[in-house]
């Protein structure tokens, strides 16, 4: 495969798994190869017990410039035959089968298209001071199709999302966190660091009840309140009989950090 494709980094760090856009060269340019190889690296995020935390980053000076179109439209051609079935995979746009483990997203520099897409598919987002975003699909006479319509309405409202889908402006990372886009700004170089400390600070606590409670989150944004109520007292239960949750009690009578094994 050319280099010119572009890969996905991924790298092991206790309980953290962490996963690079590599392309530098192209401003992270997103090929279909990137795509396939980065569901690829969250279906192991999400199947690997021993992974908790995801985090998600870009190599070089920018996240990404957006998808490089003239791939994609190569992609396009290919017969049926030729393409690689994905649906057992992880959807990394969170439309299909999403990711059961936490994700934190470091940005930085240019973030646009399918980098804020990539981004709030995921739970937190760390931005550097110097991280711009645009959603600027408009502008190229289609619409965002990896969930920016819908998640930028979730964590924003409709009246800031409405104002950068529809004029497909460019904004900085003060704004994004105005908005609720991003969660932190921290300096240019800090992004990746300190990621890794909230990624770090998630996996300390007991896995099963990490996932559940983004099931629990994720079940009441898609399926609504009454969903996500039926089910916490079965929940409950179910982490009630663990280990862990006989850890938690312990850890906290005998006064000491907590040492869960996820199950």
């Amino acid at each position: 495969m050319s280099n010119d494709e572009g890969s996905i980094s991924t790298e092991v760090r206790d309980h953290l798994y962490l996963i690079g856009l590599n392309r530098p060269e192209k401003y992270n340019g997103y090929t279909p190869t990137m795509a396939r190889q980065l569901a690829e690296a969250m279906t192991r995020l999400d199947m690997d017990s021993e992974l908790r935390v995801g985090v998600l980053f870009a190599h070089g000076k920018h996240f990404t410039a957006g998808l490089d179109m003239p791939k994609w439209v190569e992609s396009m051609t290919k017969s049926a035959e030729e393409e690689t079935p994905t649906n057992e995979l992880v959807d990394v746009a969170g439309l299909g089968r999403a990711c059961r483990k936490p994700i934190v997203t470091a940005v930085k520099g240019i973030t646009y298209t399918i980098g804020i897409e990539l981004a709030i598919a995921g739970d937190i987002v760390i931005a550097a001071d110097n991280a711009r975003f645009s959603q600027l699909e408009p502008k190229r006479g289609i619409h965002a199709t990896a969930g920016a319509t819908i998640r930028f309405v979730q964590r924003c409202g409709w009246g800031n999302a409405m104002y950068h889908l529809l004029t497909s402006d460019e904004f900085d990372a003060a704004e994004a966190y105005r908005i609720g886009l991003v969660q932190e700004v921290v300096p240019l170089g800090d992004e990746l660091d300190r990621a890794i400390q909230v990624a770090e600070q998630i996996a300390k606590c007991a896995p099963l009840a990490v996932q559940e409670t983004k099931a629990s989150s994720r079940r009441f944004v898609v399926n609504g309140f009454d969903a996500a109520v039926s089910e916490m007292d079965k929940i409950q239960a179910m982490l009630a009989a663990t280990e862990d949750a006989e850890e938690g009690v312990k850890s906290f009578v005998e006064r000491r950090a907590a040492e869960f094994k996820g199950r």
